[in-house]
C-alpha cells in the first residue's frame, strides 16, 4: 500500500513488489479520484486533488513497472481511464482533463515503451456508484448497450489487455457493454 500522490511512496511500493516477487508481469492502474465542480470554482487544490493520482500517479507506477519488466521478459500495463476524457463533461471539466491525459499518456508510454512493454486503456462507460441523478440517467440512455456497465465487464476488458498479443498496444478500449459491437478499439 502507498501514498499514491507521493513518488517516493510509489517508488518504494515497486521496489517492495521487486523483492517479494521478483519479476512485474502486469500493472494495472485503476486508482482515480473523481469530483463535480463548476469549472469557474476549481480551485488549484482541487485541481492538485484530482490530478495527483488520477494522471501524476498513474505515470509514475507507470515508469516504475516499466523499468523492471523492461529488464526481464517485457509485460503488460492496462489504465484505466474513462469516458470522461473522450467526452466534454461540462461540471467535471478537472476529471476530463486528467483522464484525457491518461489515454495520450497510455499512447505515447506504449511507443516509449514497445516492443517489451505493451500499455493499453480502458475507458469505460456509465458505471453508476453511489446515487443515481437525471444526468447518470441520459447518459445510460445514450450507451449503446441501453443500461449501465458493471466492474466484471471492466474486468474483462482489462484481462483483456493482460492477455493479448504484444501486438496490441496503445489501445484505448471505449464505452463498451454486451457483445463485440459495442466494444471500440482506437
Amino acid at each position: 500500500m502507498a501514498n499514491l500522490e507521493n513518488v517516493p511512496a510509489i517508488e518504494r511500493l515497486f521496489a517492495e513488489v521487486e523483492d517479494h516477487f521478483g519479476t512485474l508481469d502486469g500493472l494495472v492502474n485503476n486508482a482515480a479520484r473523481f469530483t463535480t465542480i463548476d469549472p469557474l470554482k476549481v480551485t488549484e487544490q482541487d485541481w492538485d486533488f484530482i490530478h495527483s493520482v488520477n494522471l501524476k500517479a498513474t505515470f509514475f507506477c507507470c515508469q516504475q513497472a516499466a523499468r523492471r519488466m523492461l529488464k526481464s521478459d517485457g509485460g503488460r500495463i492496462v489504465n484505466i481511464s474513462s469516458l470522461g476524457g473522450l467526452r466534454p463533461w461540462p461540471q467535471n471539466s478537472h476529471y476530463c482533463a486528467s483522464k484525457a491525459g491518461v489515454i495520450m499518456l497510455t499512447k505515447a508510454l506504449a511507443r516509449a515503451f514497445a516492443p517489451k512493454v505493451t500499455v493499453n486503456s480502458v475507458a469505460p462507460g456509465v458505471i453508476p456508484f453511489g446515487h443515481w441523478d437525471d444526468r447518470i440517467e441520459r447518459l445510460v440512455a445514450a450507451t449503446p448497450a441501453a443500461r449501465a456497465g458493471t466492474a466484471d465487464e471492466i474486468a474483462d476488458a482489462v484481462v483483456y489487455f493482460l492477455k493479448a498479443s504484444d501486438f496490441v498496444t496503445g489501445q484505448v478500449l471505449k464505452r463498451f457493454g454486451t457483445g463485440a459491437a459495442n466494444l471500440a478499439l482506437t
